[in-house]
C-alpha cells in the first residue's frame, strides 16, 4: 500500500549534524565555568576595593578551576565602597550557590568567608554613616 522511504529523513539528518557540530560539556564542566566566572567577577570588585590578600585567594581558586591564573586589573567603576561591598556580597553568594551544587568545599568556604567580610564591611560603613 505504501511505498517505503528510500532516503533518510531531513529532520533526523539535521539533528544528527547539529549534535556533532557543537562540543558537549558535562554538568561538572559547566559548573566549573560558571563558578570561575562568578569568582572572576568577585575578583574584579575585590581588586577595586583594594583588598589584595582576599584577591590573591580568589585568584588562586580561579587558577585551580581554569588551570591558568586570571588576568587582573582594577577597572574602576566609580562606585562607592558601600555599593562595591554590596556587589561583592551578591557575587560571593552566587559563587557559593554554584560551589555548593558542585560540592567544591574550598570554593564554598572562600565564598562564604567573602560574604561574611562584605557583610561586616557594610555594617561598619552603615554605623559610621549613622554616627555622622
Amino acid at each position: 500500500m505504501y511505498e517505503p522511504i528510500r532516503s533518510k529523513s531531513v529532520h533526523s539528518t539535521m539533528a544528527a549534524d547539529a549534535d556533532s557540530a557543537f562540543p558537549h560539556r558535562t554538568r561538572e564542566e559547566e559548573l566549573d565555568i560558571q563558578l570561575a566566572g562568578h569568582l572572576a567577577a568577585l575578583l574584579a570588585v575585590t581588586d577595586e576595593l583594594g583588598l589584595a590578600q582576599a584577591g590573591d585567594r580568589i585568584a588562586r581558586e580561579i587558577a585551580r578551576l581554569r588551570s591558568t591564573p586570571p588576568a587582573r586589573h582594577a577597572g574602576l567603576s566609580a562606585a562607592g565602597p558601600a555599593d562595591l561591598h554590596l556587589r561583592a556580597h551578591a557575587l560571593a553568594g552566587r559563587a557559593l550557590l554554584v560551589a555548593a551544587s558542585r560540592a567544591d568545599t574550598s570554593a564554598a568556604i572562600l565564598a562564604a568567608e567573602r560574604m561574611d567580610a562584605h557583610t561586616a564591611a557594610n555594617s561598619a560603613a552603615q554605623l559610621v554613616a549613622a554616627a555622622h
